[in-house]
């Protein structure tokens, strides 16, 4: 069973929520991490935002690539080359291929076992 946090409360999953404008124009200002004093629950409130935004990188990841794999669809009377999909996403015409191949699989149902697709 998980612990509770410091203060004996359990924390819930970091929210990837858009900051207000007016935090944001703060520069030292980080989804609250500032005011947070107790190293432990800034650890804990610090990893739960790094898992977080890690998964939201790899969920947006697969929606790029099933994008990309739906603009380079040959029936497409609009289909875009490689080489624009590239541009577009700023990417290399290779990678773009990649994620073209990945986002196919994604359709598909398939990509269970994630092609490397470091740029």
């Amino acid at each position: 069973m998980a612990e509770p946090g410091a203060q004996g409360k359990r924390m819930r999953p970091a929210p990837l929520l858009f900051e207000p404008v007016d935090a944001t124009a703060d520069p030292e200002h980080f989804f609250d991490l500032e005011s947070i004093e107790d190293p432990h629950e800034l650890l804990t409130r610090a990893t739960e935002l790094t898992q977080a935004f890690r998964a939201a990188t790899d969920r947006s990841m697969e929606f790029q690539a099933i994008a990309a794999a739906q603009l380079a669809d040959p029936r497409r009377f609009d289909r875009l080359t490689l080489a624009a999909i590239a541009e577009r996403a700023q990417w290399t015409e290779d990678y773009a291929n990649k994620m073209v191949e990945f986002g196919r699989d994604l359709l598909r149902g398939g990509a269970e076992g994630r092609p490397d697709l470091a740029p």
